[in-house]
């Protein structure tokens, strides 16, 4: 899978599951070699609710998704790869873990 170049896996979140959301990322940052984004208490990009972002290598993929299914608190992540097509990575080639939402994919482009 050389077309894909890293994941995203975007934890949500809102007021009441703050706290839950922090530990969740947080516990993940310690686990793997992965980046632990801003917690964003507002909708960022195609995201309609509050987010936290885990970036990280394909080679850590399988393990990371086990964990986040294991350790997720009941919250919501969102997960697409990064394959330089923004607008199919962030519906094609998109997973979701718990509830799914509605992104808002106007801003979004796909690659040529």
């Amino acid at each position: 899978m050389s077309d894909i170049h890293g994941y995203h896996a975007h934890v949500y979140f809102d007021r009441a599951s703050l706290d839950s959301a922090i530990k969740v990322c947080r516990a993940a940052g310690k686990e793997f070699e992965l980046t632990v984004g801003h917690f964003h208490e507002q909708p960022v990009g195609p995201h309609p609710c509050w987010s936290c972002q885990l970036s990280f290598a394909p080679q850590l993929f399988e393990r990371v998704m086990a964990w986040l299914k294991l350790n997720r608190q009941d919250l919501t992540v969102f997960i697409h790869p990064n394959t330089g097509d923004d607008y199919k990575d962030h519906t094609d080639h998109a997973m979701w873990m718990g509830e799914v939402k509605t992104l808002n994919l106007s801003m979004l482009k796909a690659s040529g």
